[in-house]
């Protein structure tokens, strides 16, 4: 009998928990809107004091404004994969048989009787 060699479990493979997870997701949420409303700030600021290229700078503005919310909620609602053994059983092709578990063979089943009085 071969002896398996000995792996020892280390902490750094396991996974982290499910509010370590939601609390650095809700961080990074909140770091983007805090982007977010820098943009909106610093468009407020580069109008009031007319700086050149103006359409650039604006434009870059909006585009940080409009893309920043999208990204940060695709971001915050992202989880880790889920673990492998977890799926392996939905996803494994089952063998079926034609009959549901509990019907009656064709021997089993009551069988018609045709009366066949004029």
């Amino acid at each position: 009998m071969k002896h398996q060699a000995y792996k020892p479990i280390l902490i750094t493979d396991a996974p982290r928990s499910q509010d370590d997870q939601l609390n650095s997701r809700q961080k990074r949420y909140v770091l983007m809107m805090g982007i977010r409303v820098a943009c909106l700030v610093v468009g407020a600021v580069l109008v009031g004091v007319q700086a050149p290229l103006l359409w650039l700078w604006l434009s870059l503005c909006a585009l940080g404004m409009v893309l920043i919310p999208w990204l940060a909620v695709l971001l915050a609602n992202d989880r880790p994969p889920k673990e492998e053994h977890r799926l392996a059983n939905r996803f494994q092709a089952r063998g079926r048989d034609e009959t549901p578990p509990m019907a009656l063979s064709a021997e089993e089943r009551p069988h018609k009787v045709i009366d066949a009085e004029p």
